[in-house]
């Protein structure tokens, strides 16, 4: 049936209470409201999708755009104060043949063949986070080894030095967390300020002592004609730092909370450590690190789910909730760490995929497996206590996860 009005929830789909019951409410809208609208902050009107077919379908869809600018007249978008407007050069907010450009000059580094080469470094700064970690009754698992292993290692192929990690981790979580109204930029201000000059003074260091490193090869392939601006240069950076960490911290800590939650499934992922290859799959998939698509722009008015969207429409599909669909996932809501196939769109689809899927997959399986081979006593610190989720609207993760270890084996 088409329907020209889809229903307004009254929900803040960014908000970290909304995270902890967001997947009661995702089977509603599944069951009945498949397209919905929802109010983000600044007042802004987003589309929302819930089925796996529809989010799919989404995120191959040639009649949407990612960069509003290309619409006439383009839709309103959150204010941004100047310095901000440069980090709007980047990959993820741009379509073919700029996304395309972009895309070549980094994806070689994220190839699974450059990634395999990668996992001995990964699995020893496991060992050395997990040193620090477990010398102490009780640690964070999230601000203790989640959040600084992906980091560090994005941080290696970058160039930027280890000592730094630290910051470049708090300015990304500003810039990740900060509401899309005037007051909330403002708020963030200084602190994404302060992240990209960080960044331009890299640029010029690698300029002058250039290192054989990612920032390095970046710089060489806008001397050598390739196209990238300087703001893009900027951009990209930031991008890489930001998502090359983010989200494998998502899904480290998504991941042991899913599983501590579930001591049988978690000893027999132990004891079974060959299924770890799936079992990082299906963890993406039930407790994956992100909520919702990035922003799409409708080109034209079109008919998507039975529903009229107007141009200039911004849709998120609700990743969460895709996967989880009853109608593509046999016990969508269980924990099934062999299950094959696995089709969850926690990367994405088509040309937007995620350049750094492969990174990602090797630092979970390799980062769990740490975890289970050295933690056999690890429980949670407050079984009963609501996980600290943060706000945010693309990405799911947690603020922190308190954990103890009853019998640490080193």
């Amino acid at each position: 049936m088409f329907r020209m009005t889809p229903p307004l929830l009254d929900i803040r789909i960014d908000s970290a209470a909304f995270h902890e019951g967001a997947h009661a409410t995702y089977a509603r809208l599944r069951a009945e409201a498949p397209i919905s609208r929802a109010r983000l902050p600044g007042g802004r009107e987003a589309w929302l999708l819930a089925r796996h077919g529809d989010v799919a379908a989404l995120l191959r869809d040639p009649r949407f755009t990612k960069n509003p600018t290309t619409i006439v007249p383009p839709p309103r978008q959150p204010w941004l104060p100047p310095p901000f407007r440069p980090l709007l050069q980047n990959m993820l907010g741009l379509d073919d043949p700029d996304h395309a450009r972009l895309r070549r000059l980094v994806q070689q580094a994220f190839t699974p063949r450059a990634v395999a080469a990668m996992r001995p470094v990964v699995a020893t700064l496991c060992d050395d986070l997990l040193d620090r970690a477990l010398a102490r009754p009780a640690f964070d698992l999230v601000a203790d080894f989640a959040l600084p292993l992906p980091a560090i290692v994005i941080a290696d192929m970058l160039g930027v030095p280890a000592k730094d990690y630290g910051r470049f981790t708090r300015w990304s979580r500003i810039l990740l967390s900060a509401p899309r109204s005037r007051l909330g930029a403002l708020v963030a201000l200084p602190s994404i300020w302060r992240f990209i000059g960080y960044i331009r003074d890299l640029l010029r260091a690698r300029r002058l002592a250039p290192r054989d490193d990612l920032v390095s090869a970046l710089i060489r392939a806008q001397e050598g004609g390739a196209g990238l601006s300087e703001d893009e240069l900027l951009a990209m950076v930031i991008l890489l730092l930001t998502g090359g960490h983010e989200t494998t911290a998502n899904l480290i800590g998504n991941a042991m909370l899913a599983l501590l939650r579930e001591p049988a499934r978690l000893a027999w992922l132990r004891d079974t450590p060959m299924v770890m290859e799936a079992a990082v799959e299906e963890l993406l998939r039930h407790s994956g690190p992100v909520e919702t698509t990035t922003d799409r722009y409708a080109r034209v008015p079109l008919e998507l789910a039975g529903a009229a969207i107007p141009q200039g429409a911004l849709v998120l599909g609700l990743i969460a909730s895709a996967n989880r669909d009853e109608s593509v996932f046999d016990k969508p809501n269980e924990l099934l760490l062999d299950r094959q196939p696995n089709r969850h769109l926690s990367f994405g689809l088509g040309g937007h995929f995620c350049v750094g899927a492969a990174l990602a997959r090797l630092e979970g399986e390799v980062a769990l497996t740490a975890l289970l081979r050295r933690t056999p006593g690890l429980a949670l610190a407050q079984p009963d206590a609501r996980p600290a989720w943060r706000a945010g609207l693309v990405l799911r993760g947690l603020e922190r996860l308190q954990v103890i270890v009853v019998d640490a084996a080193g």
